[in-house]
């Protein structure tokens, strides 16, 4: 049983919103933070990436970074740039991209579901980035930013969301750093409130989407608040942590696609070779290929496409994790012909997510940076709740969602 609450949003002000916006923190480098936040000193990259107020070059480990955010975020709400609602409400914020809508619900999510495994994640966590999440959440005494949730889709949701949906939104604006429209409503009527916490109630799981790490720090923060507190109930606000549910069926997930420096000390010719062990080759010359089904990869190389199609008895359909295309790429290619053993630490190899297309595959191979690029076909949502359902993990940089959230729309204080 899903257990959610609805809580006291801390906003902008309809006419601030587009002033305040802004991307998550993780998508993007300090240098273009300082960049897009440029004469804005309402921009919340003041709060989520304060390393931008100090010179160039600042350590992500001075202490100074974390005090700075939780001193603009207090001047924010001091400024009347950020406004507590006067009641505990539920939202709903939507996000339009390619003309498709996706709908998501903002809620608290309870962090004993985390613990206990009713909100299932698919991904492992790094240490460093928990306790850099952790010490954000825990000067600012709030979650500044969602975690991106999955939920398996539900009717009476989904009419109570055509109903809100049909109002004027509270929020309605094209970002300038993804071109994609973003929307927001409150839920505010007692009897809808009541309707949202019983139908969630009734789901078996939440599946983490995006945000494992904002998750995982959220927990961590609660857990010092509870052991602080000498008359810690359970009910208290540090309890939950803020979260925007998507219906599993509405989210788009694209392309996670490597690029990798070398070839192992191999010539072109002798790693294609090694290719035809495992995979079938198609040279397609000069055309841009895209992967078009599952198992099905496309490989740049000395400015020329190649099909690759794994053989038979290469993955297991009946295994949740060796069906995945980001494990027979790691395991066949990665691993045992380039020789990353590692995705999350080698510094052979980078990532590109599938919003910037093939041709961003091709720039960085044709540039010199990188030797050969490898574009894989999407995991699907029903993959990743199938391997959180087993219990297992997915592979390193295995899904890239699309549209991002976008930060500053809403706040949740833990006071």
């Amino acid at each position: 049983m899903v257990k959610v609450k609805p809580f006291k949003g801390i906003r902008p002000p309809k006419e601030l919103v587009e002033r305040i916006e802004s991307r998550p923190y993780d998508v993007l480098s300090s240098d273009e933070a300082r960049k897009e936040a440029e004469g804005n000193e309402m921009s919340l990259y003041h709060i989520t990436k304060p390393e931008i107020d100090f010179e160039k070059g600042t350590k992500d480990d001075d202490p100074r970074i974390h005090s700075k955010a939780v001193e603009n975020y207090n001047r924010f709400i001091e400024k009347g740039w950020l406004v507590q609602d006067s009641q505990e409400n539920y939202y709903i914020y939507a996000q339009t991209m390619n003309g498709k809508t996706q709908y998501g619900i903002v809620l608290g999510a309870h962090v004993e579901d985390y613990l206990n495994g009713v909100i299932k994640k698919h991904e492992l966590t790094r240490r460093d980035k928990e306790e850099d999440r952790m010490k954000h959440v825990r000067v600012c005494n709030a979650n500044i930013e969602p975690v991106f949730f999955a939920y398996p889709d539900n009717d009476i949701l989904e009419n109570l969301i055509r109903r809100y949906s049909s109002f004027i939104p509270e929020y309605d604006f094209i970002a300038p750093g993804d071109g994609f429209r973003h929307q927001f409503w409150i839920i505010n009527e007692e009897k809808d409130i009541k309707t949202v916490t019983k139908e969630f109630e009734k789901m078996p799981s939440l599946y983490i989407a995006d945000g494992h790490h904002r998750s995982a720090a959220a927990v961590l923060v609660c857990k010092e608040k509870a052991k602080l507190n000498p008359e810690h109930k359970g009910t208290e606000t540090y309890n939950y942590f803020m979260a925007v549910c998507f219906p599993a069926s509405q989210l788009t997930i694209l392309d996670y696609n490597r690029v990798v420096t070398d070839l192992n000390g191999l010539s072109s010719e002798e790693f294609l070779n090694k290719l035809k062990e495992n995979f079938e080759i198609d040279d397609k010359q000069d055309k841009m290929y895209r992967p078009q089904r599952l198992h099905n990869f496309s490989l740049y190389l000395d400015g020329k496409w190649y099909s690759l199609t794994s053989k038979p008895g290469t993955y297991n359909d009946n295994d949740p994790i060796g069906v995945l295309d980001v494990d027979i790429s790691s395991r066949l290619i990665l691993d045992r012909i380039i020789g990353i053993k590692d995705l999350r630490s080698d510094k052979r190899i980078d990532f590109v997510g599938g919003l910037r297309g093939l041709e961003e595959l091709k720039r960085r191979v044709d540039s010199g940076e990188m030797r050969m690029a490898l574009a894989l076909y999407p995991v699907t949502m029903k993959q990743i709740m199938d391997i959180a359902d087993s219990g297992k993990i997915m592979p390193p940089k295995a899904t890239w969602f699309e549209p991002k959230l976008r930060s500053g729309l809403i706040i949740h204080s833990l006071a």
